[in-house]
């Protein structure tokens, strides 16, 4: 019964992933009161995806990054490939935070036998070499942890960083929060009003420090928070535009116009890449808790709430789709609201 109404989820969810011929970076710096255009069903196809029905993490479709490295932004937990820490109960992935004094890896590098000791351990999965792909929608549906410190993430990373190291490839955050459920800090924010936003960013530009930033926040309707229950969390991605999805709202749309990969080519010199570069290559999955780091301490209530012994983000799908009218560039499957924000982006930095 389970799959049979998992089959009716994919069905019916199916039926809202649409197709538009126009040039979507117009429509969506176009200013209108028009809602998503949804005219066709059948031009994105799946090609991958997890429903976690079985009793165990499947290990052909997700590795599990072992480290305390702290995700270089001193991150205060290791990642394990514990049960623990990530498994499979009632048809949901489990990613679970815990309390706890753990020692491992210092790096992900399986030569480097140097260890390190942190306050909470965690897990990281990934589909490197399992599940890579080039443009495409990708749909996660996750109900996401609270509490201050608590940092879940749905993003992607380049397999083979081919414009050198981060952020020089890109990275693509499908979705991210920290802090939910305490007190807000948006601005205008009321005493009382928890923290409910997540964020759909991209990473860019050159080796870190040389990486820039540029993202939309998003508040789900009528004051829910998505701690409190399951929201799917999407991207389109097409040759030269990224556009971001909460329960198939439509609410942020980036372009190659505003993105760049700054990189020293074979013969050591800096260059620009050339056309929508970083985001030309292939990209993996990955879906991660994380306690700590620059960001979550920084904000709300600032620091990270001790009180908290176990926080769980909860997975009941991932689900990759390719455009069937134009697989190599993304091109004319694009959901659309033209009241979606167009970010400006970062403009590309003069190599004098």
């Amino acid at each position: 019964m389970k799959i049979f109404l998992k089959w009716l989820v994919i069905t019916s969810m199916s039926l809202l992933i649409t197709a538009c011929n126009q040039e979507s970076a117009e429509v969506s710096s176009a200013e209108d009161n028009s809602n998503a255009v949804m005219n066709t069903t059948d031009n994105w196809q799946l090609v991958w995806a997890d429903e976690f029905d079985g009793d165990t993490i499947d290990t052909t479709k997700w590795g599990f990054e072992v480290n305390c490295h702290g995700g270089g932004n001193r991150e205060q937990q290791c990642y394990t490939d514990r049960k623990k820490n990530a498994f499979i109960s009632n048809g949901q992935l489990n990613i679970v935070a815990l309390k706890e004094t753990f020692t491992g890896p210092a790096t992900d590098e399986a030569h480097n036998s140097e260890t390190k000791t942190l306050p909470y351990t965690s897990a990281r999965l990934r589909s490197m070499n399992k599940g890579d792909w080039q443009y495409g929608r990708f749909e996660i549906r996750a109900k996401l942890p609270q509490g201050q410190g608590i940092w879940p993430a749905i993003w992607m990373l380049p397999t083979d960083y081919v414009y050198g190291r981060w952020a020089s490839s890109g990275e693509i955050d499908i979705m991210e929060a920290v802090n939910l459920k305490t007190q807000s800090d948006q601005e205008g924010a009321k005493v009382g009003e928890l923290e409910s936003r997540t964020y759909g960013t991209l990473h860019y530009g050159g080796v870190s420090p040389q990486n820039v930033y540029s993202g939309q926040a998003y508040n789900l309707p009528d004051g829910m928070n998505p701690a409190d229950d399951f929201h799917t969390y999407a991207i389109e991605w097409q040759q030269g535009e990224i556009r971001w999805y909460v329960d198939q709202v439509h609410f942020a749309t980036q372009v190659s116009s505003g993105w760049y990969s700054h990189y020293k080519n074979e013969q050591g010199e800096l260059v620009i890449g050339e056309g929508d570069a970083p985001y030309n290559q292939k990209f993996y999955l990955l879906l991660n808790l994380a306690v700590g780091g620059y960001w979550p301490i920084s904000g709300n209530d600032k620091g990270i709430d001790n009180s908290i012994d176990t926080q769980t983000m909860f997975v009941d799908f991932v689900r990759v789709y390719q455009c069937k009218l134009a697989p190599d560039t993304g091109i004319g499957c694009a959901t659309i609201d033209k009241k979606a924000k167009l970010v400006m982006g970062s403009a590309v930095p003069s190599l004098r």
